[in-house]
């Protein structure tokens, strides 16, 4: 069977192309299929010659046919013995993206399973975002919510994201970057914690190689240059060990060198600060056996023929880590003086370290198409679904993203409850982190830490072995001292949102507050009991009146958006009999003559915007008529208290001038003030927000009170309302903004 054949339903003219990449794997799937072997080999054949079909025309960076790399993905997929609707999802996982098929013609064509992995993984590129960072976000987010329901979608996504890497040479240098910097921060750590060895070492390396290609030449020429003779002492221990374990009777066992990846040498090197020839697992070695026992013994006899070195032992057979690798480790001094390390598994252990989650999930036809994790294993995965829990209360991109990269990256410390059950906790890790670990409420309550049954402070790190017991009150509550010491980015968004749910009463008198002011006291508490007011908070995704007002005080809706709505309202018929008591905006001509001057109504007078409101363009606002030798007009909001008594002779209707093409854009001085959990970075924070919106900051001030909230204020350009608004909720969604206001000249 020529693998002409294979394409004879799709194409016939391109027999050249197809011999050349066209695998071995896939070409025996189709002759199968061929001689009636259907069970296993129809999925995949037909998801291959869809997505052949669906790609024909397209080509990557590197000139070849897009069709390669969806074969790729399933290529790598099926070696890392991932099911049918797996390699069926990696031919696939590109065509919602890239060609006009949609996810529901997907499942029509395949079924709700493979439908469930490739949207899992289909990037949302057909939505706009408002920047690139929430558009990785967004990105993420989806991903996680479909592995939580499904843990092969990311398997899916990391073969998608290892084949790109191995291509990333035919892009441009500055995509080589960006691509390689979120593939070693995000995904390699992934590839890790799914315990898929060899991916998250090959992500690494690829990553390493383009974002500090310098370092990369340096390790790798050091690595070539001592290869003979590290493989000459290699090869004496492994001589060594196999005529021990010949002579004790073991038979079945496997030894070998075990090549270390130039990543891990490099951060190896640079965080202990070593040479090369300090690193003790450049050389290194691995034991395969049978059983747990046959591993310690393995063990003792390499303890005796070489000495070991003191510290270096790690027993991950009796403390397995959290994405089930288990293998023992151990250092001795080589032949040479060389420190070597020496890894001793059995055969299921060596399995699960080669191909990680794909070994020991099971996955099985259900109504909803998940995955049922095997028994024991059910607690393996937790950081899966803390993962999927805390995102919900991020909203901001940029902090979603660091605090991803955070719990992600491997460096761990294992305690125990005092029932004995194991905790992995990133190192650095506080009693405080633990008590969220195992459950909110715990850490909203926690008042104090026993530590292998003594009272620490709550600031003291953990250490592996500890036995951590929380001490909780019904009147505890955090402290803003814990987010100054917390490691884990679960522990710090708990607390922060815990402030933030505290100031509900105030955030509610302030939003009572604005509405009131906005729309005036009359039938105000009539319009907030009525049916309008509720359906405007479900519309608005809150769950009562009072949250929408919470909400409008503590600055995640803007008065603006709240105030427009109701009156959408009111027009669509919806409204009770509550009316809006804010006063009309003076009319204008509906087709002013033109002007240069970003206010209409004063042309060939002088003006200048009031001090006192600082009116932003968008807002409504007024003249006044200056009293004085040199008469002009001052620009105020039209609710600017300091307007109230003033004549009617003297005020003189004005409105903004709404035609985009000025002399030069204006900015406009605005005054705000934050008030911020206190931490180290917080103003650095606000300040990039600033930056990525083009705003200047001309002046910054901060007062803080140790233990308690910092209070900043900012002088700001701004060129209208709009990006004011944008601004603000931008800030407000950062988890340690507790309020955002804006200053006037009365409130100083």
């Amino acid at each position: 069977m020529t693998p002409i054949t294979l394409l004879t339903e799709t194409s016939s003219d391109c027999t050249s192309e197809v011999e050349t990449w066209i695998p071995n794997w896939l070409q025996d799937c189709w002759d199968r299929l061929q001689s009636g072997d259907r069970e296993d080999t129809d999925l995949v054949c037909r998801a291959f010659r869809f997505a052949y079909q669906l790609h024909t025309g397209q080509c990557r960076a590197s000139g070849e046919p897009y069709i390669v790399h969806p074969v790729e993905v399933a290529t790598i997929l099926r070696n890392l013995g991932g099911d049918q609707a797996m390699i069926a999802a990696g031919f696939l996982h590109d065509v919602v993206e890239d060609t006009t098929v949609s996810c529901e013609q997907i499942e029509a064509e395949f079924g709700l399973e493979v439908r469930q992995l490739v949207e899992g993984v289909t990037k949302l590129s057909k939505f706009n975002f408002e920047s690139k960072t929430e558009r990785q976000a967004e990105n993420f987010r989806r991903m996680f919510l479909a592995m939580a329901q499904d843990i092969r979608v990311i398997v899916v996504k990391l073969a998608d994201r290892l084949h790109n890497m191995r291509t990333l040479q035919h892009l441009r240098p500055e995509k080589q970057e960006l691509i390689a910097r979120e593939t070693k921060e995000i995904f390699a750590p992934l590839a890790n914690r799914l315990g898929i060895w060899q991916m998250k070492w090959e992500l690494e390396d690829l990553s390493f190689k383009y974002t500090e290609p310098d370092k990369y030449q340096y390790v790798k020429n050091l690595v070539t240059e001592t290869r003979s003779s590290r493989e000459a002492q290699i090869q004496e221990v492994l001589g060594a060990l196999r005529s021990r374990l010949t002579k004790i009777g073991l038979t079945n066992f496997d030894i070998s060198g075990r090549p270390k990846h130039l990543y891990g040498i490099y951060k190896k090197m640079e965080r202990q600060q070593k040479q090369y020839d300090e690193i003790y697992d450049v050389l290194a070695v691995r034991v395969i056996v049978n059983t747990n026992e046959e591993c310690y013994r393995v063990l003792a006899i390499a303890h005796d023929i070489f000495r070991p070195i003191p510290g270096r032992f790690k027993d991950y057979v009796g403390l397995p880590k959290p994405n089930r690798y288990q293998s023992l480790h151990t250092a001795v001094i080589g032949p040479y003086g060389q420190p070597v390390e020496v890894q001793i598994r059995t055969w299921e252990m060596h399995h699960i370290a080669e191909y990680g989650i794909a070994a020991h999930w099971k996955y099985k036809e259900a109504n909803s198409s998940s995955v049922v994790v095997a028994k024991g294993d059910e607690e393996k995965f937790t950081w899966l679904r803390q993962l999927v829990e805390w995102q919900r209360e991020l909203k901001d991109p940029q902090e979603y993203i660091d605090s991803l990269k955070e719990d992600l990256f491997e460096s761990e410390v294992y305690v125990f409850s005092p029932k004995g059950d194991v905790y992995c906790l990133p190192r650095g890790s506080t009693p405080v982190d633990f008590a969220y670990r195992v459950h909110t409420e715990v850490g909203n309550h926690c008042a104090g830490a026993l530590i292998n049954h003594v009272m620490v402070p709550l600031h003291r790190q953990l250490k592996n072995g500890d036995i951590v017991a929380i001490l909780t009150q019904n009147n505890a509550h955090p402290s803003l001292d814990w987010i100054n010491f917390v490691s884990t980015g679960a522990a710090r968004n708990r607390i922060r949102q815990w402030f933030k749910r505290s100031r509900r009463d105030e955030n509610l008198t302030v939003g009572r507050s604005l509405l009131e002011k906005e729309l005036g006291k009359s039938g105000l508490d009539t319009l907030l009991k009525s049916d309008q007011m509720f359906k405007l908070a479900e519309r608005c995704n809150y769950h009562s009146v009072d949250d929408l007002l919470a909400a409008l005080g503590y600055g995640e809706i803007s008065l603006n958006m709240l105030v427009n709505k109701l009156r959408e309202g009111q027009q669509d018929g919806r409204s009770n009999k509550s009316e809006l008591k804010s006063e009309p905006l003076p009319s204008f001509p509906s087709s002013p003559a033109p002007s240069k001057s970003p206010i209409l109504g004063i042309e060939g007078m002088i003006y200048n915007i009031a001090g006192c409101c600082k009116p932003l363009p968008g807002e409504p606002i007024i003249g006044v008529v200056t009293m004085g030798g040199n008469r002009s007009i001052s620009i105020h909001c039209q609710d600017c208290s300091n307007v109230s008594h003033i004549p009617g002779d003297r005020l003189i209707p004005v409105r903004w001038n709404q035609e985009k093409e000025l002399e030069r854009p204006m900015t406009y001085p605005v005054d705000i003030r934050v008030e911020t959990i206190d931490r180290v970075g917080v103003l650095k924070d606000i300040l990039t927000r600033l930056s990525d919106n083009k705003v200047n900051v001309r002046q910054a001030s901060v007062k803080t009170r140790p233990g308690s909230s910092a209070m900043i204020d900012l002088s700001i350009d701004i060129t209208d309302r709009r990006q004011f608004e944008k601004i603000c909720n931008q800030i407000t969604k950062m988890c340690d903004t507790l309020s955002i206001c804006r200053i006037l000249q009365s409130d100083a």
